[in-house]
């Protein structure tokens, strides 16, 4: 089954409270899957937050939330939750349902909504998706657009150019110095870094600015691998575009170099990590209650 919404979580977590126990927050996750309530295989366990962190933590940790918000569940201290004289009176009702828009319609919910704003703006707790989420998607969004405009514009940049932005890359990547090698006759060989800061070990650059459909292909890789000479053994291969099987191949069959592939997927991605032809335009800080400062006394 898909990862539960955070709202299909309300029942279970009350089904997993009723016997009126107060347990860790933390520990809701595992105890609603070892009620089964939720069969998750593993691959949908290790699902994460953009953020980082469990998905599934985080949908029941909504739950809980929204829970609270509407007097079904307390919280007696920080990290701690227990069913609420609320909660126990709706399991015993018999009611096989608690949906998000029930819970829009109770009294304490509607009571506890946060202040509107001025402005028309849909509030995001009436979505049927969590704050956290909906933040996730905007920022995915934006992501996603960004990775897609700059791969745009390594297609269009000077070829020379676009050597001189892969070396940038592996220098704010933490290696050491660069150098170019000539425009014409560098044997196929763009770039030249130091391994470390010290130059004890140098690495050769190959980079390829090709469109999409243009494949890096197994010749390329034979004619980068012959233009090492002497006692540099290590090189990376830099393309926007891909590799195709037989580059791959050859690259990971050469048992006398270690040889790096770095596809335009790749790249984009750590041009946006290391802040290379990217800025950063916005910083948003979230803020959640402090409670161990409402505990001081």
């Amino acid at each position: 089954m898909a990862l539960p919404k955070f709202y299909e979580t309300f029942l279970p977590i009350l089904k997993v409270l009723a016997d009126d126990r107060i347990v860790n927050t933390s520990d809701l996750p595992t105890l609603l899957l070892d009620a089964k309530y939720f069969n998750l295989t593993p691959d949908e366990l290790a699902q994460t937050k953009a953020t980082g962190g469990s998905l599934f933590h985080d949908r029941v940790a909504w739950g809980k939330t929204y829970l609270k918000v509407g007097k079904y569940v307390d919280q007696p201290s920080r990290g701690l939750v227990k069913i609420s004289d609320k909660g126990k009176r709706f399991l015993e009702s018999g009611v096989t349902e608690l949906s998000l828009d029930d819970l829009k319609q109770d009294p304490d919910y509607i009571a506890h909504e946060p202040r509107k704003r001025k402005s028309n703006q849909s509030d995001p707790l009436t979505s049927k998706y969590t704050p956290q989420d909906l933040i996730e998607t905007g920022v995915q969004e934006l992501l996603e657009k960004l990775e897609a405009e700059l791969q745009e514009k390594l297609y269009s940049v000077d070829p020379y150019y676009f050597q001189k932005i892969v070396l940038l890359l592996f220098q704010k990547m933490g290696y050491g110095d660069f150098e170019s090698t000539p425009k014409s006759g560098d044997g196929g060989i763009d770039g030249i870094i130091n391994q470390d800061q010290l130059g004890i070990e140098k690495i050769y650059i190959q980079a390829k600015r090709y469109k999409d459909g243009n494949k890096v292909r197994e010749p390329e890789i034979r004619n980068f691998i012959g233009a090492m000479s002497g006692d540099v053994r290590k090189g990376i291969f830099v393309t926007t575009s891909m590799f195709d099987p037989a580059a791959v191949a050859k690259a990971t069959s050469d048992r006398n170099h270690t040889l790096i592939l770095i596809d335009g997927n790749k790249l984009v991605d750590l041009m946006i990590k290391f802040n290379v032809g990217v800025q950063i335009k916005s910083n948003f800080e979230v803020k959640e209650l402090d409670e161990d400062f409402f505990e001081l006394n």
